[in-house]
C-alpha cells in the first residue's frame, strides 16, 4: 500500500522532469526561455525596398539558419527590425535581442580630412585628456595606466564629431555583449556569433542597395 501510494506521488513528478518544457528551463537561461516563449520582432519587412537590409546566415556546425532585416530612414537610423530563425533555443533568442539591440542605431559611417583650423581643437582635448590623468595619477604612470587609456579612448570617441568622423553604431553590438546578457554557456557561443553575422550581412545589402541607387540616379541624370 505505502508502494503505491509513493509511485503515484513521484510518477508525476519524474514525468515533470523528463518533460521538454522542464528540460528546456533548465539548461537555458531565464533571458533565453523568455525570448524563446515570447521571441520580439519576429516576420518579414519589403526585401524590395532600397531602404531595407537583409542579412541570410547560418552555422553548419550545428544547422542554425538566421533572416535579421533592418528598415533604415533618410537620417540612417535603424528603425525596423525583423527576424526569423530556424535553430535552438539560443539562436532564436540571440535573433530576438539583436533586433530589439539595433533598433535606434546609426548605419552612417564616413570620415573627413580633419583641416588646419580644427587642430586649436584638438590640442584643447588633448591638453584637457593630459589635466584630467595628471589628477589622477602621477606623470611617470601615464602608459601603465589602463583607465588613463580608456579615458584617452572614451575622450578620442566625443571628439570624432567634431573632425568629421562618424562611428556605425549597429556594428558596436558584439557577440561577446550578446553572449553576456543571455548568459550563454560556452557550446552556445556560436549563437551569438551568428547574431553578429547577421546584422553584418544585413548592413552590406543596405549599402549595396543604396549604392546601386546611386549608380541608377547618375545613369537617369545623362
Amino acid at each position: 500500500m505505502a508502494g503505491l501510494v509513493a509511485k503515484k506521488c513521484i510518477t508525476p513528478l519524474v514525468r515533470r522532469i523528463t518533460s521538454p518544457e522542464y528540460t528546456v528551463q533548465a539548461a537555458y537561461h531565464k533571458k533565453v526561455v523568455d525570448h524563446y516563449e515570447n521571441p520580439r520582432n519576429v516576420g518579414s519587412l519589403d526585401k524590395t525596398s532600397k531602404n531595407v537590409g537583409t542579412g541570410l546566415v547560418g552555422a553548419p556546425a550545428c544547422g542554425d539558419v538566421m533572416k535579421l532585416q533592418i528598415e533604415v530612414d533618410d537620417q540612417g537610423k535603424i528603425v525596423d527590425a525583423r527576424f526569423k530563425t530556424f535553430g535552438c533555443g539560443s539562436a532564436i533568442a540571440s535573433s530576438s535581442l539583436v533586433t530589439e539591440w539595433v533598433k535606434g542605431k546609426s548605419v552612417s559611417e564616413h570620415s573627413a580630412s580633419m583641416t588646419l583650423p580644427l587642430l586649436p581643437v584638438l590640442l584643447f582635448c588633448c591638453s584637457v585628456f593630459n589635466f584630467s590623468i595628471q589628477q589622477s595619477f602621477p606623470p611617470h604612470c601615464f602608459f601603465l595606466s589602463l583607465h588613463g587609456w580608456i579615458k584617452f579612448i572614451s575622450l578620442l570617441v566625443k571628439c570624432f564629431p567634431l573632425f568629421g568622423f562618424q562611428i556605425n553604431e549597429a556594428l558596436t553590438i558584439k557577440n561577446t555583449d550578446i553572449a553576456k546578457e543571455l548568459s550563454l554557456p560556452p557550446v552556445k557561443l556560436h549563437c551569438s556569433m551568428l547574431a553578429e553575422d547577421a546584422i553584418r550581412a544585413a548592413l552590406n545589402d543596405y549599402r549595396l542597395k543604396q549604392q546601386d541607387g546611386k549608380i541608377e540616379a547618375v545613369k537617369a541624370s545623362n
